[in-house]
């Protein structure tokens, strides 16, 4: 009996939870979508990579928009009770496909116009990424009932089916048919890779969609919770991809391509906050509905993203020519001393994003706003101040350096508030 308990408790020792396996998983996946940008990058060199390097961004610019899905039926997920569930999954999926159809269709039209702006090789990239929008509002609705519920084994799936179903296609194709455009390629890839996210997928009666959704106590919070997030990720698109966007507008597709380069690198830290994000909300919304306190979990996890980003900074400023030389090549070593400025303007970024998700999911929207001020600050800095790619970088740094002093004395301020009011009561 004792060997049997033994046995058990060695095995179990192995056994990761599921909040460590979501971890795993998505370590995995940024792994995955790292060797695929970075192997584009080393394949097609600097010009080439900036065409594809758009595709990219647009699909970063997607994520942000899918993120207003995700969350929104995350925090509902957690707060409304199991009968209002399949009312609220209709609400969402129907703006989905709306919303996802609309852009699709902008994408299709203006594919010409896009093609100019963006001085690329061809328009058809544009007319099948917007394919693909429909397809990844659902997959976003779909992920937020999953995370909402702690589901993170189907999660994780549907993470993993993305990545690799668009490192594989990508490349086969690439390999397989050399002289059809990459940037097309790369366009396919995405769309394939969108419409694997969704597995695995509950269907829905498709007669539910011709029926208005239950009026219900729960709907105008929902319009006003899903509006703020969608404003919020609206902010992140710009903060995230403003400077590769306009460092693509004012600078030679050489140079666009060498900075893109270090964005794709200085991002790990990004996306490395996102496994943390996405296991923070649906813990704090529940302790939210429970009545008990949530600071203590911010902090953890702000600490957690701290360290792992510092131990990337010194990384990447000790051995930066290193780093571009093995994922890029020589071609990219004239950025190399970049790359750790890069990746500090992001861990400001990631650290002040954090404080703003965390009043998000407790319905304090003023972080939002701040994070939106900056974010226009931003722009209108590197328009008038892009002489050279260090100095966009340096813009940057400023920038978020400014936001995160004024989420932390929001923070302080706001904690003296309750602190007051709970003394007085």
């Amino acid at each position: 009996m004792n060997a049997l308990s033994l046995n058990k408790t060695f095995f179990s020792s192995f056994t990761l939870s599921k909040d460590r396996y979501f971890m795993f998983v998505m370590l995995i996946v940024n792994l995955g979508n790292y060797f695929y940008n970075l192997g584009l990058g080393r394949i097609l060199g600097p010009q080439i990579f900036a065409d594809t390097a758009i595709l990219i961004t647009l699909l970063l610019v997607l994520s942000f928009l899918g993120m207003t899905f995700q969350i929104a039926t995350t925090k509902f997920t957690v707060t409304l009770q199991d009968t209002e569930r399949s009312s609220l999954i209709v609400f969402f999926n129907k703006i989905a496909i709306g919303l996802g159809v609309t852009i699709g269709l902008l994408f299709f039209l203006f594919s010409k116009s896009l093609k100019e702006i963006f001085q690329t090789e061809t328009a058809t990239m544009f007319v099948l990424f917007g394919m693909g929008i429909p397809f990844y509002f659902l997959m976003s609705v779909k992920r937020g009932i999953e995370q909402g519920k702690s589901y993170f084994y189907n999660l994780s799936k549907s993470y993993l089916y993305e990545m690799l179903s668009r490192l594989i296609v990508t490349y086969v194709l690439l390999f397989t048919f050399p002289k059809i455009a990459v940037s097309n390629i790369v366009a396919f890839g995405i769309l394939t890779s969108i419409i694997c996210g969704l597995i695995p997928y509950k269907r829905v009666e498709l007669q539910k969609y011709f029926y208005a959704t239950k009026t219900s106590n729960w709907i105008k919070e929902v319009r006003v919770f899903f509006l703020i997030t969608a404003f919020y990720e609206f902010t992140q698109i710009i903060i995230n991809n403003s400077d590769i966007i306009l460092v693509k507008h004012y600078f030679p597709n050489y140079e666009a391509g060498l900075y893109s380069s270090i964005a794709l690198i200085g991002r790990v830290i990004y996306f490395v906050s996102w496994m943390f994000i996405m296991l923070l909300l649906p813990r704090v919304i529940l302790l939210k509905k429970q009545g008990k306190e949530t600071r203590g979990v911010l902090l953890n996890y702000i600490f957690y993203i701290a360290i792992l980003s510092l131990s990337i900074i010194i990384f990447t400023a000790f051995f930066s020519s290193e780093i571009l030389l093995i994922m890029f090549g020589k071609e990219y070593l004239v950025i190399a001393s970049i790359l750790w400025k890069y990746a500090l303007a992001t861990t400001i970024f990631v650290i002040a994003n954090l404080l703003t998700y965390y009043y998000l999911s407790i319905n304090n929207y003023i972080p939002v706003f701040i994070s939106a001020f900056f974010g226009f600050i931003q722009v209108i800095l590197i328009a008038f101040y892009h002489e050279s790619l260090n100095q966009v970088v340096y813009v940057q740094i400023v920038s978020m350096l400014l936001l995160l002093l004024f989420q932390v004395i929001y923070s302080l301020v706001h904690i003296r508030f309750k602190t007051v009011k709970a003394d007085n009561v």
